[in-house]
């Protein structure tokens, strides 16, 4: 009898201290999608990382929560 064999992939963990969360984190951004968010809310852009970290968070949050449902 064959049995299966449950293959793992090893996909590398996006922390927002990981080397993978910036180059993400700009592509986010980037798109139309987020920027259509930031202007819906009327966020004011800013250049801090940190705020730029916060908006993509908040935003994959909010949009992950409405696919959700």
């Amino acid at each position: 009898m064959n049995q299966l064999k449950t293959i793992t992939p090893q996909v590398p963990a996006f922390r927002a201290d990981g080397k993978y969360w910036g180059e993400l984190r700009q592509a986010i951004s980037d798109t139309s999608g987020f920027k259509r968010w930031v202007l819906d809310r009327k966020i004011e852009p800013k250049s801090s990382e940190g705020t730029l970290d916060a908006m993509v968070q908040l935003y994959l949050r909010q949009t992950l929560e409405t696919l959700a449902y």
